[in-house]
């Protein structure tokens, strides 16, 4: 892995030299939210560079996939600013979330199972392939138009993963892997900004993942955008990840760039443990 120059940033964060001169595509200042009494998510602070591959880490139950939701508006936080884009998305629904440019991944998957492949990346393309009700129903010009370019996008978003054969399939009928890289396919067609990513090498062979490693890059690079994942793979973290934040009980124990990680006496005691130590370092 080519090692990234990761430079402070005012929000008390970092990023990769690259973006310095950018603003950040997220800024997330003071983040929280309640279940009751409990503070599921508490003083959340993360930037993340425009073209930057950030990892969010943790054992299971830190809350990893609330800030996603949080991210998302799938919760409404109850403190803190998310900034998308320099933007205040507080307030915004799911879809206009969406067309701002977040896009993500679920934990478990959702897919359309019945319909084909193709029609599930369709399904994603909504944000560029419009048409009115009445030109669909009466298949005129500008619907047949949309259709071609639509078929046309959906093969080329495939192609990255080497799915276009599949198109025609039944999504529900494909292996776990091929739905997983599915479902970052059908996210790619919103045309994101910054595409979330939760688990997705969740059911992979040490092949998919490696593979998955590859073309995560391929998107960062061929798209120009951010990417945010979740996982529990440390070979794949640490292998793509440029900055990681660890997360443990609903706060941030420690950010940094892998290396910084790996080291970080606090992340191994508190997240792996002491018998962890030596799988956080597993992939060299």
């Amino acid at each position: 892995m080519t090692k990234t120059n990761m430079v402070p940033v005012p929000s008390l964060g970092i990023i990769p030299e690259r973006d310095v001169n950018r603003m950040p595509i997220l800024d997330i200042h003071h983040l929280g939210i309640d279940f009751g009494g409990l503070h599921a998510v508490e003083d959340f602070n993360l930037v993340i560079g425009r073209t930057e591959i950030a990892g969010l880490i943790g054992p299971n139950g830190a809350g990893k996939t609330t800030v996603f939701n949080l991210l998302t508006n799938v919760y409404t936080p109850s403190r803190g600013v998310i900034l998308l884009d320099g933007v205040d998305i507080r307030g915004k629904k799911t879809w206009q979330l969406n067309e701002m440019g977040i896009a993500r991944t679920f934990q478990n998957i959702r897919l359309f199972n019945k319909l084909t492949v193709e029609d599930n990346v369709k399904v994603g393309l909504h944000n560029i392939c419009r048409y009115s009700t009445l030109e669909g129903v009466l298949r005129l010009p500008r619907y047949w138009k949309m259709e071609k370019e639509a078929h046309e996008k959906a093969m080329e978003l495939l192609s990255i993963f080497d799915m276009q054969h599949m198109a025609n399939y039944v999504a529900g009928s494909l292996p776990y892997g091929a739905q997983r890289r599915l479902e970052i396919v059908r996210a790619l067609a919103t045309n994101p900004k910054l595409l979330l990513l939760d688990e997705p090498a969740a059911g992979m062979n040490p092949s998919e993942t490696a593979e998955l490693m590859q073309n995560i890059r391929k998107i960062r690079d061929d798209f120009q955008i951010a990417i945010m994942l979740i996982e529990h793979d440390m070979n794949l973290v640490m292998g793509i990840c440029e900055g990681i934040a660890v997360l443990n009980y609903g706060k941030i124990i420690a950010k940094g760039t892998p290396d910084q990680i790996k080291a970080d006496p606090v992340v191994i005691e508190a997240y792996l443990g002491r018998q962890g130590e030596e799988s956080l370092h597993a992939e060299g």
